[in-house]
Order: C-alpha cells, then structure tokens, then sequence
C-alpha cells in the first residue's frame, strides 16, 4: 500500500513540474486543443520535437500516457517519419538532398567526403555533438542540384569541396 501511495505521488510531482514548466505548458496545449484524443499524436509529437529539438523516450512515454495510446504506436510513429529524432541535433546542421536530380549531380559524393571527413554516417552527430549530417528525400530544388541545407540555408550546385569548407568554418568557429 505504501509502494503505491509514493508511485503516486511520483505521478503527481511529475504532472506538477510539466505543468509548470513553460515548454511543457506548449505540448500539453496541443494535446488539451484536440481533446487528448490519440488522433493528436503526430501533430503533439511535432511540438515535443520543435520545443525540445528531439524526441527523447521520457517524452514518448509522457505522450502515450496523456494522450492514452500505446507507448509501442508512438515509438513507431516516432522512427517512421523521417522528420522526427530521437537523439539531440548537433549545434550546426548538414541537410544533403538525395532526390533523382541532386543524386546524379554528386550529392552521393558530397556524403561520401562528409563521411569521410567526419567520420559519421547520415542520422548520427559528431562525438562532440557540433555537426549532424542528415539526408532529405528531396528539398524541391532540383534546378540547384545538389542541393544542400547548411544550419537552415539552402546551397545549390555544391560541391564535397565547398561543403567540407563550411564544415571545417563550423568546427573552427566552435573552437574558438
């Protein structure tokens, strides 16, 4: 009886410092407007990651249990869509686009230097968490290819040389 009592005041402790925490206030917004119906999740997920940066598993967790669905269908709704993460973004972020124009105008080569260069596949962060390499399945800019989103600006007609330049400006400005 007593294991139970703290449990729920756990629970309770829990609720009170998401309530009172500004960021949580956003998400749990989102899900009050659509009536903590399990229909919300996406657009709530959406929130967790844009308030958060990233989805992490306390966060699914919370979301299963408000929004009364399995915690299995949010994970899987969470690793489905390739907008969301699961793991913190890097500091400075490298989009490649993978679409037909962009692949045949070298945008396989431009993550092959990457990797090389940074020793990371498209998914991961760099150990120090600086640089996130990710891949898009196409940015709509194929007049441009390859494109690549670098820290949210679009460069078009890139090449390894010049996307490795603003990398090695990235690690040199953060070291400095």
């Amino acid at each position: 009886m007593e294991a139970l009592k703290e449990t729920g005041v756990k629970a309770q402790d829990e609720t009170s410092k998401r309530a009172d925490d500004p960021r949580w206030r956003r998400v749990n917004r989102v899900m009050r407007l659509h009536g903590y119906r399990p229909n919300a999740l996406i657009e709530t997920l959406h929130m967790v990651q844009d308030t958060f940066g990233f989805l992490e598993m306390e966060a699914l967790k919370y979301v299963a249990k408000t929004l009364q669905v399995p915690l299995s269908r949010v994970y899987a709704v969470a690793t489905f869509y390739h907008f969301f993460s699961l793991k913190p973004p890097g500091r400075h972020t490298c989009v490649v686009c993978m679409g037909t124009a962009c692949y045949i105008s070298g945008a396989a080569q431009i993550i092959g230097e990457i990797e090389q260069s940074l020793h990371i596949e498209p998914g991961e962060t760099t150990a120090d968490g600086a640089i996130s390499l990710v891949t898009a399945r196409c940015l709509g800019s194929c007049g441009l290819a390859p494109a690549v989103v670098l820290d949210g600006e679009i460069k078009g007609k890139s090449t390894p040389e010049a996307v490795l330049a603003t990398l090695e400006r990235w690690k040199t400005d953060d070291a400095g």
